[in-house]
């Protein structure tokens, strides 16, 4: 009976105490809670743009600061941009887009 009380009393506080000891570790860290890192920001909206038809085969530069993201090089339509930038802010952890691209037919 007493190995039935203390396994009992191990899953409780492995339970109860795995929230508590999680929550620690993101107090006072001041990272964005679900943001990722820039280098995977950047990643992520590149993909999304390979995977495009209409943005995939332009010339798109994408830098990341802190999950704003940069767009810059050539597209050949204000459309081409303004898609550009929509699929950018699909990509969770991206807190803006900024657009430097230029229109180039």
């Amino acid at each position: 009976m007493t190995r039935l009380r203390v396994a009992v009393g191990l899953l409780l506080v492995v339970t109860l105490g795995g929230p508590v000891l999680s929550g620690c570790a993101k107090a006072g860290g001041g990272v964005r809670p679900g943001a990722a890192d820039d280098a995977t920001l950047a990643t992520h909206v590149k993909t999304v743009f390979i995977n495009d038809l209409e943005v995939g085969a332009l010339t798109i530069d994408v830098e990341t600061s802190n999950g704003v993201v940069t767009l810059s090089g050539r597209v050949h339509t204000g459309e081409q941009e303004a898609r550009a930038i929509g699929l950018a802010r699909t990509v969770p952890g991206v807190t803006d887009v900024k657009s430097a691209l230029q229109i180039q037919p």
